[in-house]
C-alpha cells in the first residue's frame, strides 16, 4: 500500500484532450465527481495517465512476472470475477489450489505418504505467507513454554540483515524481536555460524533465505541445519528453520536438484515461495507449505459455514481473486519439470551473457554469484567521480529501470546496481542493455566529477587576527541527487545544441 499525500491547490484537476469530446469540465483529482461520464471518456482519461508508467518488461528491478501466454491470459480473464473464499460455490477452483499445494510440497520433498495430502495454503504473496508461517512458529513456541511453566512474552527470530522487509513487518506487527546477523564486505548473506550463536531459548525459528534480494545468493541452509541440530542436542531446545524461498523456490529444484535446502533437512518445518516470481504467474500469488500437520497449530485455523459448507481458513485476509491460483495451476501442468527447467536454464544463460558483457567493460565489479537467482548485481570499480545512483538515473533515459541501493549493515558502504533476469528478458535485450550502460558510462565520463564544496566565511572575519575561516560541508543525499540530475540535464541540453556524440 502506498501512503497518500494531499496535493497542492494548483494540482487538483485531471484534464484529458480526447475526453473533452464528452466532458467539458475538469475532473476532480481527489474527490468523486458529482456526475457520471461516458465509458469512453473514463477509459481515455485513465489510459492517458497510464501511458506515463514505466514499461513492465524493462523494469529490471522487479522479480515479478510480467508476461504469460495468451491462453493463460484468457483463463485469468474468465475467472477474474470469482472470489476464491467462496469454496462451496467454486469447488473446482478450491481443488486446483489443493493440487498446487501438493505439487509444490512434493517439489520441496515434503515427507508425505502415498495417500497423505500436503499442508499448505495459497496467499496473496510471500509477505502473507511469511506472516502465516511466523504466526505458526510463535504459537507453537508459546504453547510449549506455557506447558513448561516458562515465560512466553519475549519471542525472537534470527535472520540475516539481508532479509526482505516483510520479516521486519512481521516482527513489528506481531511483537517478535528480530535478531539480525550483520553482513560484511564480500559476504552479503547470513552467516550460519553467527546465526546459531544468536539462538536462545526464546528463538521461535531461524529464517534462511533461498535467493537474497540483494544479490540473488542462496544461503547455506544445510550448514545451518547441521549446526542447529548440534545446538539443539546440547541445549535441549528444538529450534526449527523456516526457508524463505520467495525467489529461489522455483529455481533450485530445476537448476540445482542436488542442493539440500528443503524438507530433506530435518529442522526445516515450513517453506514459502512466490508464485508470481519464478513460479511465472502475474503479481498476487504466493504459497506456504508445512512439513506436516503438527507444525501448524490447529487453533490458528478458523472454520466458517456462512458461505455454504464448513470451510477451514488460515489467511490474514478473506476475499481474494481466483485467477492467480488458476494461472499457477496452468503453469504447473503446462510446463511441468521439463518446461520449468528450460525456462530457468534460459534465464541463467542470459544472466551469463549480461555478466560477461559488463565484465568486458572493465568498469564494474560483479557482486552476485553464479549459483542462485539469475540476476546480476554489480558495482563501479571506481565511484570517486560518479556513483551507481547516477548510472541508474541515466539508464532511465533509455527506458531501463535498474535499481541502485546500498547494502544493509555492516556493509552499508557498498552500493550496487541489480538486473533481475526474468523469462521475458532475452539475450538480445541483455546485449542492448550492455550497450546502453556503456553509453551512460561514456556520458558520465564527460560530466564534472562530484565535489565536496567549500563555504568561505570570509565576511565573518575575526577582528583579532583577520583570518578567513573555511569549512568543508558534506552535502545530503537529496542535495547530491538534485545536483546530479541538474548536471546531466544540462549535459544533455548542451549536447543537443552541439550535436556532440559520445
Amino acid at each position: 500500500m502506498v501512503l497518500s499525500h494531499a496535493a497542492s491547490e494548483s494540482d487538483v484537476s485531471v484534464h484529458s484532450t480526447f475526453a473533452s469530446r464528452y466532458v467539458r469540465t475538469s475532473l476532480p483529482r481527489f474527490k468523486m465527481p458529482e456526475n457520471s461520464m461516458p465509458k469512453e471518456a473514463a477509459y481515455q482519461i485513465i489510459n492517458d495517465e497510464l501511458m506515463l508508467d514505466g514499461n513492465p518488461r524493462l523494469n529490471l528491478a522487479s522479480f515479478v512476472t510480467t508476461w504469460m501466454e495468451p491462453e493463460c491470459d484468457k483463463l485469468i480473464m474468465a475467472s477474474i470475477n470469482k472470489n476464491y473464499v467462496d469454496m462451496d460455490e467454486y469447488p473446482v477452483t478450491t481443488e486446483l489450489q489443493n493440487r498446487c499445494v501438493n505439487m509444490i510440497a512434493h517439489l520441496f520433498n515434503a515427507p508425505l505418504g502415498e495417500t497423505e495430502t500436503a499442508v499448505g495454503v495459497g496467499t496473496v504473496g510471500s509477505s502473507e505467507a511469511i506472516m502465516l508461517a511466523g504466526l505458526a512458529f510463535k504459537r507453537k513456541w508459546q504453547n510449549k513454554r506455557k506447558a513448561e511453566g516458562k515465560p512466553f512474552d519475549k519471542p525472537n527470530i534470527v535472520t540475516g540483515a539481508n532479509v526482505q522487509v516483510c520479516w521486519e513487518k512481521f516482527a513489528r506487527y506481531f511483537e517478535v524481536e528480530l535478531k539480525e546477523v550483520k553482513l560484511s564486505e564480500g559476504y552479503y548473506v547470513m552467516n550460519p555460524e553467527k546465526a546459531v550463536e544468536m539462538v536462545d531459548e526464546n528463538t521461535i525459528c531461524v529464517a534462511a533465505i533461498l535467493g537474497s534480494t540483494l544479490n540473488g545468493e542462496f544461503e547455506d541452509v544445510k550448514l545451518l541445519n547441521d549446526l542447529l541440530v548440534e545446538k539443539n542436542k546440547e541445549t535441549g531446545w528444538d529450534t526449527p528453520i523456516h526457508v524463505d524461498a520467495a525467489s529461489g523456490g522455483f529455481i533450485a529444484p530445476f537448476l540445482y536438484p542436488e542442493l539440500e535446502w528443503d524438507f530433506r533437512l530435518s529442522l526445516v518445518k515450513s517453506i514459502n515461495v512466490s508464485g508470481h516470481k519464478y513460479g511465472l504467474v502475474y503479481a498476487g500469488i504466493g504459497w506456504v507449505v508445512w512439513r506436516n500437520k503438527e507444525d501448524l497449530p490447529e487453533e490458528l485455523i478458523f472454520h466458517i459455514n456462512y458461505l455454504g459448507a464448513d470451510q477451514p481458513t488460515f489467511t490474514l485476509n478473506f476475499s481474494k481473486g481466483s485467477s492467480q491460483i488458476i494461472a499457477q495451476y496452468y503453469q504447473l501442468i503446462r510446463l511441468g519439470h521439463e518446461g520449468y527447467r528450460n525456462v530457468m536454464e534460459n534465464c541463467r544463460e542470459n544472466m551469463i551473457v549480461l555478466r560477461k558483457g559488463l565484465e568486458k567493460t572493465e568498469r564494474f565489479n560483479i557482486v552476485s554469484k553464479d549459483e542462485g537467482v539469475p540476476l546480476v548485481a554489480f558495482s563501479l570499480k571506481d565511484n570517486s567521480s560518479h556513483t551507481e545512483f547516477e548510472v541508474s538515473d541515466m539508464l532511465r533515459r533509455y527506458g531501463w529501470i535498474v535499481p541502485a541501493y546500498t547494502m544493509p549493515p555492516d556493509a552499508q558502504h557498498i552500493t550496487v546496481l541489480r538486473v533481475v533476469i526474468r523469462e521475458d528478458f532475452s539475450r538480445t535485450l541483455a546485449e542492448r542493455l550492455v550497450i546502453d550502460i556503456e553509453k551512460v558510462i561514456c556520458e558520465l565520463d564527460e560530466l564534472p566529477s562530484r565535489m565536496i564544496h567549500k563555504i568561505s566565511l570570509g565576511e565573518k572575519k575575526s577582528e583579532a587576527n583577520g583570518d578567513n575561516l573555511v569549512v568543508t560541508v558534506k552535502k545530503s543525499d537529496m542535495e547530491k541527487q538534485k545536483e546530479i540530475i541538474s548536471g546531466w540535464k544540462k549535459f544533455v541540453s548542451d549536447r543537443k545544441k552541439t550535436g556532440g556524440i559520445c
